[in-house]
């Protein structure tokens, strides 16, 4: 019987428990668990986060390539697993460090099934082999294993390790519920199993067996040169962090495998972020992860807090963020489906917003926390502050907790702000669903917001955004949301202008490392806690995003480089991906109220990513030829899976492996179309738009027509499949668009 049958086939062997050593067959619940005993301390690992030092490596979303390195008792072992096809895992493991002899270091092999079926060891053929329903597992190790124990659980194996030294004999056995094949590092300093899934005995050990022999190629690096590492790390950030939900049944991406604050942890920003990195890799994993988000909508229409296993902040929501990640999900996948299945809870959320956090009904709104549910800290001045995501900052001082209304005496900028965008991207998604009359009520509802943004957020004497007392004047302090009228667009380019100057202030928000979550200047900043100082990855994106909408372009890209720097800084040798970092020393791990293997750290790699590929809410596929050298990908996009490469000033964007553009052009290609039978695109140079665009995919007789500037071009401009651009303005942009047959 099939246990899991909602994961893609690709994916069902992965690393899907809490334990990144172990693999799991989704489908069937059969786990190949390594376990470490150190005779020189007495002690097994199960290579869990918490409990010991694992540094994770490379991870493939699909599993079919993964590897990591853990340290017990002072001996370090590699671990890798690489798959051949969806049924069939190979794992090895390599001593590479001893702190004591190999003979009395032991890896042992564990196999066992979720629903407790025996597993046997045939010690003729050397094959562990464990039947579930009408299928089998077989097990089979390049080297016979010293002794073959059996037990009831991992949790017995472990014990009678720490018990009994591995001298003991009085546990073997050839069946058990949990089988133990070990292995030492003296005899089997490197060593390999291969697990194959089949319909027959015979054949999953045909496979098994094969299946030793076989080394499926080596994954090549996803990004190199230009922000090397960028799109690699993003990808294993979020790969890692991919687990299976055995409460509800579900997978997700965790906001991290490392904290454990129940069987399952969803916070509604975090995970929507999730949703965004999934897609630049996997379709199916971005659905997954955005279902689980949406998962926390309630009666009411706000969507919770966060949900475990152990609790549910139904009280209270966090900044709507829903709607920006599901129109760029669907403007990298062009599929529908995504926007249909996000609408409904979104648009309520919405709505929510607008009619239980405005007590004065002024069309701004405050952080607040209703009286439903039975959440921790419901009531309270901090739940209302949860509703930011930014718990403890300093911008958070002078607001006082009103019972009578149950919200915090100020409005927030930042909430407000992406309750702005929220609704500019609804009005986005309903036309296209076809919803005209939510499409102009979602769109009224972001002009509104971004009117009474820069009238009332606006504060004249130090000429910054910031947030304000429902009856009274502004808060003292600042946050890097003093930006975020850039995001949704409510600021006018005079206080667009005055954000840039204080962006460059290193007295408030520049320096090394940016953007500090309180400004350099104020007392909170020296607190270095959470969010009283350090930067935060999903600010500095938003920021991002906020300068590259305003066409500051020069301006994003040096925020994309420090967050980059800052990234790196920690995660080459490491192998750190911080929730949030020191803004002075751009450490990771300096104080203990942050996670070392956080899903959003990995926006600081996407911004660098964006930089040369991107799925721009307001400017759609944007590719950028910076002139430096880059080799990226494959990232998924509306026309396939897509490489850009970079070199010598020559740009090629590469679908499904085939050279399909080609351009020495140095600026930006954006809102890219490719359709069946035409491709458009708009050019934006450096300076002056003059060149060529190569379609070496397509013959000379191809093409139907070439319309720059909605003129038709002379049909001498098109040669040998190269389109010649006339000289014209590059700040105004030309709109290309080749119609071929």
């Amino acid at each position: 019987m099939l246990l899991h049958t909602t994961v893609p086939l690709s994916r069902a062997w992965n690393s899907w428990s809490d334990r990144p050593a172990e693999m799991v067959f989704l489908p069937l619940g059969v786990r190949i668990t390594p376990i470490l005993y150190s005779s020189r301390s007495r002690t097994t690992s199960e290579i869990a986060p918490r409990s010991n030092t694992v540094r994770l490596g490379r991870h493939s979303i699909d599993g079919s390539h993964i590897d990591f390195e853990t340290d017990h008792s002072g001996t370090t072992v590699g671990f890798s697993a690489t798959k051949s096809d969806p049924f069939t895992i190979r794992g090895e493991w390599r001593g590479v460090t001893s702190g004591e002899w190999g003979l009395r270091f032991w890896v042992t092999i564990t196999i066992s099934a979720e629903g407790g079926e025996t597993v046997t060891f045939d010690a003729e053929k050397g094959i562990a082999l464990v039947k579930i329903g009408t299928r089998f597992v077989a097990i089979a190790t390049a080297d016979a294993p010293i002794q073959v124990t059996g037990h009831d659980t991992i949790a017995a194996l472990r014990a009678d390790f720490e018990a009994n030294g591995y001298f003991h004999l009085a546990s073997r056995s050839n069946a058990a519920p949990t089988l133990a094949l070990r292995f030492n590092l003296e005899m089997m300093r490197q060593g390999a199993y291969c697990a194959a899934v089949a319909d027959s005995a015979a054949l999953a050990i045909e496979k098994a067996i094969a299946g030793l022999g076989s080394r499926p190629a080596e994954i090549p690096p996803a990004h190199t040169a230009a922000y090397d590492g960028a799109l690699d790390a993003m990808r294993d950030v979020l790969a890692w962090n991919t687990v299976w939900d055995e409460t509800n049944a579900r997978p997700y991406t965790a906001v991290t495998r490392i904290w454990n604050l129940g069987k399952f942890a969803v916070w509604y920003n975090d995970q929507t972020f999730a949703a965004l990195l999934a897609g630049v890799f996997d379709s199916d994993l971005a659905r997954e992860n955005m279902a689980v988000a949406l998962a926390g909508a309630t009666p009411q229409g706000n969507i919770a807090c966060i949900v475990t296993s152990n609790d549910a902040w139904v009280d209270r929501s966090q900044p709507p963020y829903g709607a920006l990640v599901a129109w760029q999900l669907y403007q990298r996948t062009a599929e529908i489906s995504i926007i249909k299945a996000s609408y409904d809870a979104l648009a309520r959320n919405q709505r929510w917003w607008r009619t239980h956090r405005d007590p004065d009904r002024t069309g701004l709104v405050s952080c607040g926390t209703s009286d439903v549910g039975e959440g921790l800290y419901k009531g309270t001045a901090f739940a209302a502050r949860n509703e930011t995501g930014m718990d403890n900052s300093a911008t958070h001082d002078e607001a006082i907790y009103d019972a009578a209304t149950r919200s915090l005496s100020t409005f927030d900028l930042g909430l407000n702000c992406a309750l702005a965008l929220d609704a500019e991207m609804l009005s986005k998604m309903a036309a296209v669903l076809g919803y005209q009359a939510d499409a102009d009520e979602f769109a009224a509802a972001a002009a509104e917001s971004r009117k009474l943004i820069s009238e009332e957020l606006w504060d004249d004497g130090r000429n910054i955004f910031a947030n304000r007392q429902r009856k009274g004047g502004f808060v003292r302090s600042l946050s890097p949301t003093s930006f975020y009228p850039l995001l949704c667009g409510a600021a006018t380019t005079s206080q667009a202008e005055h954000l840039l100057r204080h962006l460059k202030d290193e007295n408030t928000f520049a320096g090394a490392f940016g953007l500090p979550n309180a400004t350099r200047d104020d007392p909170a900043f020296s607190d270095n806690v959470y969010w009283r100082g350090r930067i935060w990855p999903n600010v500095n994106f938003m920021v991002w995003l906020g300068l590259r909408r305003y066409g500051h372009f020069a301006e994003a890209s040096a925020l994309a480089r420090q967050s980059y720097d800052l990234f790196m800084k920690s995660w080459r040798n490491e192998r750190i991906a911080a929730e949030n970092y020191n803004a002075v020393t751009g450490e990771a791990m300096d104080q203990g109220d942050t996670d070392p293997f956080y899903i959003w750290a990995a926006l600081l790699p996407m911004m660098a990513v964006g930089e040369i590929c991107d799925f721009d809410p307001w400017r759609g596929w944007t590719i950028t030829n910076s002139g430096e050298d880059v080799a990226m990908g494959p990232m998924l996009t509306p026309a396939g899976a897509a490489t850009v490469t970079i070199r010598d000033g020559l740009l090629v964007l590469a679908l499904n492996g085939n050279d399909f553009l080609r351009t020495r052009i140095r600026g930006q290609l954006s809102n890219i179309v490719v359709e069946k039978d035409s491709i458009g695109f708009t050019v934006f140079a450096a300076e002056t738009i003059t060149g060529t665009i190569e379609l070496p995919s397509l013959g000379e007789d191809a093409f139907v027509a070439v319309h720059a500037e909605d003129r038709d071009v002379n049909w001498e401009r098109v040669l040998n499949g190269e389109i010649k651009l006339p000289p014209a303005s590059g700040s105004a942009g030309a709109r290309i668009r080749v119609v071929f047959s």
